[in-house]
């Protein structure tokens, strides 16, 4: 069995790169974009399901618990796309610049 804590909040390091404004950005393949899409459909599906029901937000709700374990497998999928890095970033790399989001 899977444990995770009651907090929907993920702060990666990605997270904070976004809010600092310098988005990464991934080469999804086809693959892995159909499995995203996938469990996005799913995640949503039961979502939709537990609001509509009047669902409580509580760790032991297994509606709630199905939902973290689908967003945990969507954010694997995801992280495990190699990062593509943007024209300005291959620009300072070529000058010899340091990336300005590390």
């Amino acid at each position: 069995m899977v444990s995770f804590s009651a907090s929907l909040e993920v702060s990666t390091t990605e997270d904070r790169a976004t809010a600092a404004g310098c988005a990464t950005r991934r080469r999804i393949d086809p693959r892995s974009g159909r499995a995203l899409e996938i469990l996005g459909h799913a995640i949503e599906y039961l979502t939709d399901e537990h609001v509509h029901r009047g669902g409580e937000l509580s760790a032991q709700d297994a509606d709630v618990e199905a939902i973290q374990i689908l967003m945990a497998a969507n954010r694997e999928i995801y992280l495990a796309c190699p990062e593509v890095p943007s024209l300005g970033e291959r620009f300072r790399k070529w000058l010899g610049l340091v990336r300005p989001c590390n």
